[in-house]
């Protein structure tokens, strides 16, 4: 379970301050999907990457099954972050690598005998993603959508307890979202946790799941469609 208790975000420079987020508090059960939706600069980017420990908070705390991230030191904080799998709003393959290699990179974050070997998880991924036949290929040769869906390859290669999702659907078209919609559907029916940010709020309500809405970096609404 993730319980996120008065959380607030303060970014400084330039002479000038931004409160990105304002006293934020959520309970996200296991085994939930959490659709995050509102404009631009609302806040969800930042409450996403405080949930999964990529920043810290100016005030509050986000509780992992009662652990405060926010009071881990920095060794256990990147060990526990590996139940986190991730796809940022900006992608982060590498460009001169290939796609097998660049999944490789993360699979090779987490060794365990209960995980299958590497190149299987990958196999298992691309496919998953309905990407078989691309491991050989490089990002460049691949379109934005493909590119998307290997990210998601990338965040669930090491099946991650709770997948952090920021706008894995934006600019896509419609049959594209409806299969990776399905798709997390899938992995949500496994156990996995799911919190995606999206504009996408009409593709969020029709999963009738539970849907916070953002405004000016406070909670302005949360319900189950």
């Amino acid at each position: 379970m993730i319980e996120i208790k008065n959380l607030s975000k303060t970014f400084s420079g330039s002479g000038n301050t931004v409160e990105a987020l304002k006293n934020i508090s959520i309970t996200i059960a296991d085994g939930d999907i959490y659709g995050i939706i509102g404009m631009s600069g609302a806040g969800k980017s930042t409450l996403l990457q405080l949930i999964s420990g990529d920043l810290r908070p100016t005030s509050g705390a986000v509780f992992l099954d009662d652990i405060n991230l926010t009071r881990l030191s920095r060794l256990r904080r990147d060990r526990l972050r590996l139940v986190f799998g991730r796809v940022p709003q900006l992608s982060q393959l590498m460009r001169k690598r290939t796609i097998s290699e660049n999944l490789s990179a993360v699979a090779m974050l987490t060794q365990s005998r209960k995980l299958p070997p590497i190149q299987t998880r990958i196999q298992k991924t691309l496919a998953m993603v309905g990407l078989p036949d691309v491991g050989a290929r490089y990002p460049v040769e691949l379109s934005y959508g493909e590119c998307r869906r290997v990210e998601l390859a990338r965040a669930i290669i090491n099946s991650p307890s709770i997948l952090v999702l920021d706008e894995l659907t934006a600019n896509l078209d419609e049959d594209t979202i409806w299969d990776i919609l399905h798709l997390l559907c899938e992995i949500n029916r496994h156990g996995t946790t799911i919190i995606m940010a999206t504009h996408a709020k009409e593709f969020v309500n029709l999963l009738r799941k539970r849907v916070i809405t953002l405004v000016d970096g406070q909670i302005w609404a949360c319900q189950r469609t």
